[in-house]
């Protein structure tokens, strides 16, 4: 039963993660159109925006944990950035697997652990 309450917390805090990136990107979409800010801050805000919401995530799936907070962050932030890997793949019809991707992955690894740290130790 318990496994069932973590899985569930699992992906409630993946989706809260894609919920947060969803939002970023399309408010940062409209302002590249509507204002005159420039693409050159694109990876930076892609980073930032990765960085946020894998921590949500770990942070969302540890919450409900009893313990090893920073496992369950860091199954969460792999499940984000293995999520992303397939969309972009599924896009890209191909596996690309280069330094950015690489990068995407470490940083929803310790991201997710150490949101999974912050989740478990202020648990309720």
């Amino acid at each position: 039963m318990e496994f069932k309450l973590q899985a569930k917390s699992l992906f409630s805090g993946v989706a809260i993660g894609y919920a947060i990136t969803c939002l970023v990107f399309i408010s940062y979409a409209l302002l590249l159109t509507y204002t005159s800010t420039t693409e050159e801050n694109i990876p930076l805000v892609v980073t930032l925006t990765t960085i946020v919401s894998v921590l949500v995530a770990g942070f969302d799936a540890a919450r409900s944990a009893s313990s090893k907070g920073w496992l369950w962050g860091i199954i969460a932030g792999f499940t984000y950035a293995l999520l992303l890997v397939g969309i972009m793949s599924w896009i890209q019809q191909a596996l690309i697997m280069d330094s950015r991707t690489v990068t995407l992955l470490i940083l929803s690894l310790a991201g997710g652990g150490l949101g999974g740290v912050i989740g478990i130790n202020l648990k309720k």
